[in-house]
């Protein structure tokens, strides 16, 4: 069972609750959406774990711990979970069934079937969200990405600004621009919530190019100041070494697509299985990233999402090294099942880039 499988089971073991009277109705609304379902923090146990219980407690009247033991009774009947316990206040503790590799396995193998959609919620939820900016490209930027993710997660979006955007801003990567919507522009009749980063010199922004302009906007959170002047250090976003964050991500996704051409030429593909490595982390990323999309959506936040591909980018560089046979080594089940993540994990840095607006070149 893979970590979105078991979020909507948990969600449905609560309708469930609902439909039958042991918790009341009004809790479907607080509990609505996707449950966020993670690693068990310390003093956890399990393979995963869910504060549900604490989140709809008040609405239901009872304490966590009481709703946490209705949603237990429920969750422990469900195919593909081995036993669920009860931690602190009311936090489920769930482990699943299945041999430990399974866990891995299944996750890899979602995010091969949905491909740059992992992560993204289907159909449209049928929510509905205005993004308002100022004329300033920081602004506008920042506004298109946020319209990207939001879109991911099933939200109907419309950007305006206080005036028309700049050509420039607007026009695609091949003609020199940056790339942006914006669904209209003027002031609104009545007062709308706006996005205001601190802004960043148009010009300066400009002479970076897409990719890398696009980064210097987004990477930093919207209070922090973007490098994006030569006196600020802008010109670090188009050095090709490690110690510029998005040519290790665009790398790392280079890397693995290259991972996988060479593979071909040894004669074997990518089969998710058990790698026997340490990958742990680069699983939990991989495993984190639709949480991390929800959140960057939630916060109007795409820096979230630049951090995390990051951290995804460091795991795949540590990673690269075991994924190929060496010397007169023979392709292996571990090999195979190593590609495979190495591909999963490729196709997360790709549809990461892809919300902020940034290419995912398969050559670097």
């Amino acid at each position: 069972m893979t970590p979105v499988e078991l979020s909507r089971t948990v969600l449905r073991a609560m309708r469930h609750a609902v439909d039958a009277g042991e918790l009341r109705g009004d809790v479907a609304a607080v509990g609505e959406g996707r449950v966020r379902v993670e690693r068990p923090r310390p003093g956890g146990c399990g393979d995963y774990a869910t504060n549900l219980a604490l989140q709809i407690a008040g609405a239901a009247g009872r304490s966590p711990r009481q709703v946490a033991e209705v949603l237990s009774a429920r969750l422990v009947v469900e195919p593909g979970i081995a036993g669920v316990d009860i931690t602190g206040g009311g936090f489920l503790n769930i482990t699943l069934a299945g041999a430990p590799g399974e866990a891995a396995e299944a996750l890899v193998r979602d995010v091969l079937e949905r491909g740059r959609c992992y992560g993204h919620v289907h159909p449209d939820t049928g929510q509905l969200a205005q993004i308002h900016v100022p004329h300033e490209v920081r602004a506008v930027v920042v506004a298109d990405s946020v319209r990207r993710i939001l879109r991911s997660q099933g939200v109907l979006v419309r950007v305006t600004c206080d005036t028309a955007p700049d050509p420039a801003w607007t026009r695609a990567a091949g003609e020199d621009g940056l790339g942006v919507r914006v669904d209209g522009h003027g002031r609104p009749p009545e007062p709308l919530p706006t996005l205001r980063p601190v802004p960043a010199p148009a010009d300066a922004t400009l002479r970076l190019g897409r990719d890398a302009a696009r980064w210097a906007l987004l990477h930093p959170a919207a209070h922090d100041h973007p490098r994006v002047t030569p006196e600020q250090g802008g010109d670090a976003h188009l050095v090709q070494r490690e110690g510029n964050p998005l040519f290790r991500v665009r790398y790392a996704h280079a890397r693995c697509r290259s991972l996988l051409r060479n593979a071909a030429d040894l004669g074997f593909d990518a089969v998710p299985g058990d790698g026997d490595i340490e990958a742990t982390e680069l699983l939990r990323r991989i495993e984190a990233y639709p949480a991390v999309l929800a959140a960057a959506a939630r916060h109007r936040a795409p820096d979230r999402l630049a951090r995390h591909l990051v951290a995804t980018a460091d795991e795949v560089l540590a990673l690269q090294g075991a994924v190929l046979p060496l010397g007169d080594e023979k392709p292996s089940a571990a090999h195979r099942a190593r590609l495979a993540l190495a591909e999963a994990a490729g196709t997360v840095l790709a549809g990461g880039l892809t919300l902020l607006g940034i290419s995912a070149p398969e050559h670097l």
